[in-house]
């Protein structure tokens, strides 16, 4: 593969000249750039990417920070992640800050030294912590909103207004939520949004269970509450959450959907392994990762039109976990 070297020797100039040429053409003349620009095109010379970068003050790679890669949600947002950047030509460094709120302003310290710009999951950080840790950094926040920094959201209000609407048709009129950190940025505005969709029905009660850990213990630990609750239908606040639910509901006898119905948000891949297969909000999480990465490049470079920044929209799957409640339920 042919180098600068090579360039400049076909070209008859030093490989400082080459590297003008190809970089900054109006610090030489257009005819040195142009023979410099032939004899790479000759000898299928690309120039390298990260160099250039360094040349201009750009590393060109973005940060990624997640709470979680182990969490399915979020090593799919970080595949849409890379998918784009990688198209378009950039690295992407991934810090996980292992569900630690308090441990992401140095991450993002550390990362912001290093790339251009940053990805930034944060649902459990404080407002003001997070707009600190912040200043000065070109960021987007992926499904959070927080004043002043451009964001990209799921549409969280449709998603629950569709599951309350589908537990409703079914006949459910007492539904739980097993909701997830009290801290949780979408957590709450799911909470909300549940809350508004219950008034507005007004003939399904709606039972807040608490705050239960976003796994699977803490579905499994969920499901005691939602058969005391007396609910017919329990939504958690993620699948993982979800899948304990049914593990759980499973070892206790109680029969799913028929004594109580199960419903998960996100639609990992795992949601379709399980029997019943899992009913739940599918959102378009590597999609949310991709345009993360779009609205982030064009407020990188300047540009006067940043892609639609609209929440995403969510769909409810409808599969075994949810159907018509039974009158009588297996205690």
């Amino acid at each position: 593969m042919a180098n600068a070297r090579d360039v400049a020797k076909a070209a008859g100039v030093s490989v400082s000249t080459v590297s003008r040429a190809l970089v900054a053409p109006d610090q030489v003349s257009d005819a040195t750039r142009r023979r410099v620009v032939e004899a790479a095109e000759r000898l299928g010379y690309r120039p390298n990417p990260v160099a250039r970068g360094l040349r201009l003050g750009r590393t060109h790679a973005v940060g990624l920070i997640v709470p979680d890669l182990e969490n399915p949600y979020f090593a799919s947002v970080t595949k849409g992640v890379q998918a784009r950047a990688r198209a378009e030509g950039y690295a992407v460094f991934v810090a996980d800050s292992d569900e630690d709120a308090s441990a992401e302003p140095e991450l993002i310290a550390g990362l912001a030294a290093r790339v251009d710009g940053l990805v930034l999951a944060s649902p459990r950080s404080d407002d003001a912590v997070l707009r600190a840790a912040l200043d000065g950094t070109t960021a987007v926040l992926a499904n959070r909103e927080l004043a002043g920094l451009p964001s990209i959201t799921l549409d969280d209000e449709d998603g629950v207004n569709q599951v309350l609407g589908h537990l409703r048709a079914l006949g459910h009129r007492r539904v739980a939520f097993a909701a997830g950190p009290a801290s949780s940025w979408s957590g709450n505005r799911r909470l909300a949004g549940l809350r508004a969709a219950a008034e507005r029905l007004g003939d399904v009660e709606l039972v807040d269970l608490g705050s239960f850990r976003p796994h699977f213990a803490g579905g499994f630990a969920a499901a005691d509450h939602a058969v005391a609750s007396g609910a017919t239908a329990v939504f958690a606040f993620n699948d993982l959450m979800a899948l304990g639910i049914l593990d759980r509901l499973r070892a206790r006898g109680v029969r799913v959907p028929q004594d109580l119905s199960v419903v998960g948000c996100d639609d990992v891949a795992v949601a379709t392994l399980v029997s019943p297969a899992l009913t739940t909000v599918h959102s378009p999480l590597g999609g949310l990762g991709r345009r993360a990465v779009d609205l982030l490049l064009a407020r990188l470079r300047g540009s006067d039109a940043e892609p639609d920044a609209t929440p995403l929209p969510v769909e409810l799957v409808i599969r075994g976990s949810t159907g018509v409640p039974s009158t009588t339920r297996k205690p």
